[in-house]
């Protein structure tokens, strides 16, 4: 399996990127390509105690670095030698299994959508993250690619969510849910009522295992193992539950180191507390695939270390070999949801 990384994507780059593309070809058995300027790829190297290029790693340079305050819909226009650019074109040309990008979300998906396209019939692309659950992990679809959605969208997400869960998290028979203020059918503004109306339709022809809507609070105990969204509500979703984590986790590194009893009770929960971080930690998954797309793009955390960049092409070689991205364009007819109007 070979992925092209974008080394000069997020906040740690290229350094952490290169390391955790280092530890992924040590440990994973999968090739790189480092895409991105090439001195600055190769200093960070050396500072790993690397003077040549070590077996599985490529480097392909790449002038120009998409920055955060460019404009995502112009940045593949005004930077065509950025290393988000040149490897979603590597991608596209078949030159690579998958991408990993750690740099801005806005200007990966637009760059996506230009260079490797969308799955004919899919109508948008998806962010799709991987949320940490009482029973493992959900698929949250979307989270911010796609801030407002018609109905038909929704459906489309609940099905590609549902797909990625089978053949990615080795879920078998999906629950997908529609987040919602209520788990009543007439909840929610009309985009939604008629998203659950399209939803419940493609669970009684059998295309996916539609449970209803399910509300914020439960999604954490296990309620779906897709959680179908509108960008807008799924990156608030997505963010608070962030929030709620690090707020829970600093309350509870306060609480035992209060005093010695505390400090000596936490002793006997270490291996628990550890489980529990772990369990939290987004550098664990790696990234968020974009569902939808002809080859398979990972956006990583644009603060990701080394182990989240190793993970993130762990989750990268995952998403290719699962042929996900096949079984949606032979069957994306199945769930249209109607023509495409806008």
């Amino acid at each position: 399996m070979h992925i092209l990384v974008d080394a000069m994507g997020g906040d740690n780059a290229p350094y952490e990127i290169v390391k955790g593309s280092v530890e992924a070809v040590n440990e994973l058995g999968v090739s790189v390509t480092l895409i991105g300027r090439g001195e600055d790829i190769l200093a960070s190297l050396r500072r790993l105690g690397l003077d040549d290029l070590p077996k599985g790693i490529a480097v392909s340079h790449a002038s120009q670095v998409v920055e955060m305050s460019d404009s995502p819909a112009s940045s593949g226009r005004d930077k065509p030698d950025s290393s988000m650019a040149v490897g979603l074109r590597l991608l596209a040309a078949g030159d690579g299994d998958a991408f990993v990008s750690a740099g801005s979300t806005g200007a990966l998906l637009a760059g996506a959508i230009f260079s490797v396209k969308r799955i004919k019939g899919v109508k948008r692309a998806a962010l799709a993250p991987v949320i940490p659950t009482k029973s493992g992990g959900a698929v949250l679809i979307d989270c911010g690619a796609n801030l407002e959605c018609k109905p038909e969208y929704l459906l489309q997400f609940g099905y590609m969510g549902s797909l990625y869960a089978q053949k990615v998290l080795s879920v078998e028979n999906p629950r997908v849910g529609l987040l919602n203020v209520g788990a009543e059918e007439t909840k929610g503004p009309a985009a939604l009522q008629e998203a659950y109306k399209l939803l419940k339709e493609a669970g009684q022809a059998g295309t996916l295992r539609f449970i209803g809507n399910i509300e914020g609070r439960d999604v954490a105990f296990g309620a779906a193992d897709v959680v179908v969204s509108d960008g807008y509500g799924g990156n608030i979703f997505l963010k608070t539950m962030e929030g709620v984590g690090l707020f829970f986790a600093d309350m509870l590194k306060g609480l035992f180191t209060q005093n010695l009893c505390t400090k000596l009770s936490a002793l006997m929960v270490k291996k628990g507390l550890r489980s529990f971080k772990k369990t939290l930690d987004y550098a664990e998954t790696g990234g968020s695939p974009l569902l939808g797309l002809q080859k398979p793009v990972i956006k990583a955390h644009g603060s990701s270390n080394a182990k989240a960049v190793k993970n993130a092409i762990r989750q990268a070689a995952a998403f290719a070999a699962g042929g996900v991205i096949p079984l949606i364009a032979e069957n994306i007819g199945a769930v249209s949801g109607g023509e495409e109007t806008a």
